[in-house]
């Protein structure tokens, strides 16, 4: 899930792309039972609700969101980053009703964050 947030430091998701290095690094290497692993792939489906902040009120505040010109830049900085690296990266369309599907196998994700 990409974060895209007010960041003035430009650290912003740094990490995923730490992941992403990691996905390439895999990406042609043999499985444990000698055979070729499947090309790693990122799916990358922007989501406003992603930054709400529920710790006041009844309905979430997305008032640390990013602008929507801001958001849709570092959207598209973040694809192609991910494709320059070699990685397939399939999107869905910014700002867009999208009905999206997927199964995620494995450990949940969800951020808290409780600082101010």
């Amino acid at each position: 899930h990409l974060r895209i947030f007010h960041d003035d430091d430009g650290k912003m998701n740094r990490s995923l792309m730490d992941i992403n290095n990691a996905l390439r690094d895999t990406d042609g290497a043999k499985g444990a039972d000698g055979g070729k692993q499947e090309q790693a792939g990122v799916l990358a489906v922007s989501q406003f609700t992603l930054l709400g902040d529920a710790r006041k009120g009844r309905r979430p505040s997305w008032g640390k969101a990013a602008a929507p010109d801001e958001a849709k830049r570092l959207y598209e900085y973040f694809i192609r980053k991910i494709r320059e690296q070699g990685l397939v990266c399939e999107t869905g369309e910014f700002q867009a009703h999208m009905q999206v599907s997927y199964t995620n196998d494995g450990p949940v994700t969800i951020l808290l964050d409780s600082r101010d």
